[in-house]
């Protein structure tokens, strides 16, 4: 289905809850576009498990059949951050710890280049990332995202949109969203120390989605 005349997006996909329900949600608002989903790693301890996960996902196919194989890149951030970093040792700070404590320096900055020079060859002009409201990072931001995506279309010399159609929505609204979508909750995963396949239960977004579907007055089914 890579035809010229058939519009691409990109979307940054994890396997994580927000980015899954995302994908879908690409797919809903955009019948008539091919979907490429796109994976960047960085090095950091959790991935092998994400892109187990990921796969997984996208084999199901639950929600459509006009997603494109899943493309994998990689940006190697272990000659930035120290071998003593949480993220590279896999031991994320606690269960009640603020969002702060689990910031990660550049990671759109680094996630949305590698993935823009990939669509500037591909000609996907538009490329979707997941960030929900209350964000505190200084790369989720509407100024960020709309300077980035001129920066990169000018050093391209492609077009390149960023956008972050969830970046006033919660969790739970999220949460909401993909129940809508039947999205397969059950083949996500959100969490910083995961093994096999499973969440720990101890990091920070293990919380955030546990709280969710709290909120959202329903049981997550990885957890059942």
């Amino acid at each position: 289905m890579n035809h010229a005349d058939v519009e691409q997006v990109a979307v940054l996909f994890s396997a994580g809850l927000d980015s899954a329900v995302l994908l879908a949600h690409a797919a809903e608002r955009s019948p008539t576009s091919q979907i490429q989903p796109i994976y960047v790693s960085a090095g950091l301890a959790w991935e092998h498990e994400e892109m187990a996960m990921a796969r997984r996902f996208l084999a199901a196919q639950a929600f459509s059949s006009r997603l494109a194989a899943l493309v994998t890149l990689s940006v190697d951030m272990r000659d930035v951050y120290p071998a003593t970093h949480w993220a590279i040792r896999g031991e994320p700070p606690a269960y009640d710890t603020p969002d702060e404590d689990v910031y990660l320096d550049g990671r759109n900055v680094i996630l949305l280049s590698k993935a823009s020079v990939f669509m500037a060859r591909a000609r996907i002009p538009r490329i979707l990332i997941g960030p929900l409201s209350g964000n505190p990072f200084p790369d989720a931001t509407p100024a960020f995202f709309e300077s980035m995506a001129a920066a990169l279309s000018i050093g391209l010399a492609a077009p390149i949109a960023i956008e972050a159609p969830f970046v006033s929505m919660s969790k739970a609204d999220v949460i909401r969203l993909g129940q809508s979508l039947g999205v397969p909750f059950e083949l996500t995963l959100s969490c910083m120390q995961p093994a096999g396949g499973r969440h720990c239960g101890r990091c920070s977004k293990c919380r955030e989605r546990i709280e969710a579907f709290q909120e959202v007055g329903t049981t997550d089914p990885r957890l059942t």
